[in-house]
């Protein structure tokens, strides 16, 4: 009986270190778990890293040294409501905004 006890104690701690390994907080699932979320993270980086080289793109087109006539129109268009005279505005009230 006595001979069995230290194998037994032995099996025990292994399988409790094997476990933690495993399933622990650390352990190899957690470690899987962690990389998922770095392939997502690093997807969504690369994802706004060229959204941001748009829009610097878009923005030295804005810039005095370098301003591009039609992105001017453009934004003249879209910010201020411009038009050309000899264009028709067609109003949609769906899309009004209406004052307080």
């Amino acid at each position: 009986m006595r001979r069995a006890v230290v194998p037994a104690l032995l099996i025990m701690v292994l399988g409790y270190f094997l476990f933690h390994a495993i399933q622990g907080e650390h352990g190899l699932l957690a470690l899987r778990e962690l990389e998922k979320k770095a392939r997502v993270l690093e997807l969504r980086a690369e994802s706004m890293a060229d959204k941001r080289q748009s829009l610097e793109a878009r923005v030295a087109l804005l810039r005095p040294d370098n301003l591009d006539p039609d992105m001017l129109d453009e934004q003249a268009r879209r910010s201020l409501g411009f038009v050309h005279p000899d264009e028709v505005v067609v109003l949609d009230p769906d899309r009004l905004i209406t004052p307080y």
